[in-house]
């Protein structure tokens, strides 16, 4: 498999963020990660996510880990 279609899970951060009408610079700083890091999860450029890391995205987010992430087939 080649290594972009190594996984098949999906982050829908975009989408979530969009209906917050909250920008990354501002989730960055209420989950302390730094702008870059939350726009290679956005973008979907990440290899993987801690628990906490997405514990806190959910938590400031008001959100369900589903509704951040999908997989794909």
């Amino acid at each position: 498999m080649p290594p972009e279609e190594a996984h098949r899970i999906r982050i829908h951060l975009d989408a979530v963020l969009a209906d917050r009408e909250m920008t990354v610079a501002e989730l960055a700083e209420r989950v302390g990660l730094t702008p870059v890091n939350i726009s290679v999860l956005k973008n979907g450029r990440a290899k993987a996510i801690r628990f906490s890391t997405l514990s806190k995205l959910c938590e400031v987010l008001g959100c369900q880990p589903g509704d951040l992430l999908t997989f794909g087939r």
